[in-house]
């Protein structure tokens, strides 16, 4: 039987198109990002008069031209949106059929089993790995699966066939229950699509076992991207006192005891987090020395300062503080008092470990607000290496959007007497 896809067109088991995709003709001079490699296109460098957006639905596949006629790529639509098409093939009108989503799906796989021993990554990211909206993690034999946007919904029945043909997968859960998809006014649900999904699934990371809520935990269930980072800290914890701020499971207090800490305090809000950081830790064999508290962040390293608390290592990876632009100020503020907490609590000679997934702070403003801490608390700090995103988060040269992620290790100076 043929498989339904969008536009009313069908595609056979060798994967075949039935009907060619409409066409979305850009403006006069709109087409130069699009040529330069870009691969989103704005609702305003539409011609409506040669293609009206009010006859696309979002998921529609549509041929992207420029007003020359020249063919710039494939496109998913998404025609209520600011950015109303994301390209999925450039210079070609290719339709994600069966074909199209397994030369995408292998290529991510591929990129990431060059880079990764353990089936344990991030294995789509989005418009990086051309499928726009799309984010799916891998935890060796289950999938999660998150969309960001309406672009894919109506694909998913042949993502989770292509998926399971690829990786034969013992389970794949959708997460549609983000922040993004409720900002849109989009269904939210979590649904087992495929096979069985436990409520926690194992994970290895920098050679360190992990069980990941992927049913009621954030986002996936675990942050793949801070994967370099975690690594470097390895480093600066043998024989130190640590702590995890916004610890959530305990992907930074766990690497950091079984790299040698010899002591972990994990401090996080949610009571189900702390749980994942206990049994974590029971899991690595170091629960003695890994320790929770559960509390607000600010709330706790005030108390913890009052009571003459000082640690050799302090790491702070807060959700973002800034979601969109018009908060950067607010934002920034945010970043500088939680440093400064932090520092407080830093002996002179540790080490801050401060992190930022707020795509509106840049790296600069990061050190910005580490300085001004530094200046508040009276002390000063000297970075000693920053961290990114791993290679299962790509970053398009051209999408400023997908390089989100920082982290800048700086140590507070002594006193020089």
């Amino acid at each position: 039987m043929p498989r339904p896809i969008s536009n009313n067109a069908t595609v056979s088991d060798t994967g075949s198109a039935a009907a060619a995709l409409p066409e979305l003709w850009l403006k006069g001079g709109a087409d130069r990002r699009l040529r330069a490699g870009h691969l989103w296109v704005y609702s305003n460098e539409v011609d409506v008069s040669r293609s009206p957006l009010t006859a696309l639905q979002a998921g529609d596949t549509v041929c992207v031209r420029g007003a020359d006629g020249r063919l710039l790529g494939a496109a998913c639509m998404e025609p209520q949106a600011l950015i109303c098409a994301r390209l999925y093939d450039r210079g070609n009108d290719r339709p994600l059929d069966r074909r199209r989503m397994q030369a995408l799906l292998g290529r991510a796989l591929a990129a990431r089993e060059a880079d990764f021993s353990a089936p344990c990554y991030r294995l789509v990211y989005g418009d990086s790995d051309g499928l726009p909206g799309l984010v799916v993690d891998r935890f060796r034999d289950i999938l999660v699966l998150q969309l960001q946007n309406a672009i894919m919904e109506r694909h998913v029945p042949l993502l989770v066939e292509v998926l399971v043909e690829l990786l034969a997968p013992r389970g794949i859960l959708l997460r549609g229950d983000s922040r993004a998809r409720r900002e849109q006014g989009l269904d939210e649900s979590i649904v087992t699509l495929y096979g069985e999904v436990p409520d926690l699934a194992p994970l290895e990371e920098n050679g360190v076992a992990f069980l990941a809520p992927v049913k009621a935990g954030q986002k996936t269930g675990w942050f793949y991207d801070h994967r370099l980072a975690r690594a470097r800290l390895a480093s600066y914890v043998k024989g130190a006192r640590v702590l995890d701020v916004y610890s959530y499971i305990g992907g930074w207090g766990i690497q950091a005891a079984a790299a040698g800490a010899r002591e972990v305090l994990c401090v996080d809000s949610s009571a189900l987090a702390l749980q994942g950081v206990e049994e974590n830790a029971r899991l690595n064999g170091c629960a003695e020395r890994v320790g929770v508290l559960r509390a607000a962040a600010d709330v706790a390293m005030q108390n913890l300062r009052q009571e003459g608390e000082q640690f050799d290592v302090v790491i702070l990876d807060p959700p973002a503080f800034i979601q969109r632009r018009r908060d950067q100020k607010k934002g920034f503020k945010a970043y500088q008092r939680i440093n400064e907490l932090a520092l407080q609590l830093l002996r002179p000679g540790g080490v801050l470990v401060s992190g930022s997934c707020s795509m509106h702070l840049s790296r600069g403003d990061l050190q910005a607000a580490m300085q001004g801490a530094a200046r508040r608390a009276g002390c000063e700090l000297r970075v000693l290496e920053q961290c990114g995103q791993g290679p299962d988060h790509p970053v398009h040269p051209l999408i400023p959007e997908t390089d989100y992620l920082k982290a800048i290790f700086a140590r507070r100076l002594p006193a020089a007497d």
